[in-house]
Order: C-alpha cells, then structure tokens, then sequence
C-alpha cells in the first residue's frame, strides 16, 4: 500500500476581494449561514479574518474576535470536498497560534452538537467543554443548544 502524501493549503489574512468565495463557501455548509455582510462587518471591526487556500482558490476561512488575553473563534470552516484531509487539524493549528502571537491565552467558541466533525477536530485540539447555551443556534423547526468550548494556550 503506498502512502498517500497529505493535501496542504496556505494561509493568508483574508481581503475584501475573498468575500463572496467566503459567503458561498459558507452557503454550501451550513442550512442557516453568515451573510457575506457579517464577513464584511468582522473585516471592517479589524477581527483576525483568514483563509485556507489551495492556489488560489479558498477552500476554508476563520474569523478570529482577540479581546485581551482572549478571543473567540466566532466562525471556522473548510469545504466539504477538503474535510478528512488533514486541512482543518492544521488550519485550526494555524489559527490557535495566531491567536498566540497576540498573547492569548484562552480561545473559546461555540459548536452545534449536531456538528460531530467539528466536535471531534475541536476535542482533538485540546478543546474542552466550558457549558451549554441553550437555543443558540438556528435550526430547522426551532433552536439547537451550542457546546460552548475552550482551549488554554
């Protein structure tokens, strides 16, 4: 059986040209998504906006809010075609060092507990679970809890 050499994407602050690749990414995700607007607010409030790229194409982003020795992952996500690659373990690698290099200490986020991938790529991280919020999330036919999530760097 010969290895299988892992797919690798670069990383780069995103830009206002990313956009609409962004929101139709996150439109092909997710049933209730962000809007290209609440890309645009969080690149215009100076949050830590990035992409994951294979050329030039951008195949995951990560929008980062640091306040202090905190931050908050508010949004994470790589394309469907890219998933159980290897991408997210490094892409989120990437981001929790950025988040590093601005002196944080803890970084938090929330996750659907339908959400078995993310929760697994999270608790493989070293995420640990901090509480419930209940009726967090948009959902077919009402609201779904988040896991709200933490990591000491």
């Amino acid at each position: 059986m010969s290895a299988q050499l892992q797919p690798q994407a670069s990383y780069r602050p995103m830009h206002p040209g990313d956009l609409a690749a962004v929101a139709d990414l996150e439109k092909s995700l997710y049933p209730f998504p962000w809007s290209l607007g609440n890309f645009r607010d969080s690149l215009d409030a100076g949050y830590d906006c990035w992409v994951a790229c294979d050329g030039e194409r951008v195949i995951g982003y990560a929008i980062l809010m640091v306040a202090l020795d905190e931050a908050h992952l508010l949004n994470f996500a790589v394309a469907s075609g890219w998933q159980n690659r290897g991408i997210g373990r490094d892409f989120l690698a990437f981001i929790l060092g950025v988040a590093r290099g601005a002196k944080v200490e803890m970084v938090y986020l929330e996750v659907r507990p339908s959400n078995l991938a993310a929760r697994h790529l999270y608790r493989k991280a070293g995420f640990q679970q901090i509480a419930i919020r209940p009726s967090y999330y948009p959902a077919q036919g009402g609201r779904e809890d988040a896991l709200f999530l933490g990591i000491t760097l």
